[in-house]
């Protein structure tokens, strides 16, 4: 297992487990796999960055990634 800090903003924080920031995964997670695993539905997923630089879905979580998820914005 491995440790990350997960950051899911606005609409998403709601997933957020136990609503505590530090998440354990298994080593070569991917980020898609980690959004099934909260049950984020796939529409509700716009931005992925991990360590502040924007990311794939298809990015393998390491040891003590930083990874933040932000849902659509909607505006008027």
């Amino acid at each position: 297992m491995i440790n990350i800090e997960l950051n899911l903003f606005a609409t998403l924080s709601k997933y957020l487990p136990g609503n505590n920031q530090f998440y354990q995964v298994h080593k070569k997670t991917s980020v898609e796999a980690l959004i099934r695993e909260l049950n984020i539905p796939d529409d509700m997923v716009k931005l992925i960055f991990i360590n502040g630089k924007r990311a794939e879905k298809t990015y393998l979580l390491k040891q003590d990634d930083r990874l933040g998820i932000f849902p659509p914005v909607g505006g008027g």
